[in-house]
């Protein structure tokens, strides 16, 4: 294993691609653009709404941005399907802008790996919709989500 290997790696099995899935999940609720641009080749290309992103840098920029408005973030992802070095996932996510109005952001993920278990393409379709802050569903402190708390299907999302 080399310091940029990253398990688990393809061919993934149902167990190691729910790991990757929540080992992904947990990296994106650090809200830590580096930390995050680590589990992507160099050169990752990204699709994510109308934004296209290739390569480290970008994805930094990119993920800087995002979270620079989207205050309070708190995401969950669940597998949806894999076969050999490729997982999708859907996935939902809570934050509020610096105006209080929260927001609840929903989608599909299409993910490529690497033999070294890295990114190296993600193609993202993202819906997102304002709701009142009765409606949210995600509390958790900020960071990783307890084991404990539902999932998307548990929550009916």
């Amino acid at each position: 294993m080399t310091d940029t290997t990253r398990p688990p790696v393809p061919p993934f099995t149902r167990e190691s691609a729910i790991e990757k899935v929540r080992l992904a999940e947990d990296a994106w609720n650090t809200r830590d653009p580096h930390k995050v641009s680590l589990g992507y080749t160099v050169d990752s290309r990204w699709r994510n709404r109308s934004e296209f992103a290739t390569g480290r840098d970008t994805i930094v920029a990119l993920l800087t941005r995002k979270w620079n408005t989207e205050l309070d973030y708190r995401l969950i992802k669940e597998l949806w399907a894999y076969d050999g070095n490729r997982i999708a996932v859907r996935f939902a996510y809570e934050h509020r802008d610096d105006s209080g109005t929260w927001y609840r952001s929903y989608g599909n993920e299409n993910w490529e790996y690497d033999e070294h278990g890295l990114m190296y393409a993600r193609h993202a379709s993202i819906n997102t919709l304002p709701i009142a802050e009765s409606e949210r569903k995600f509390f958790w402190p900020l960071g990783r989500r307890p084991d404990d708390h539902p999932s998307l299907s548990d929550l009916g999302l």
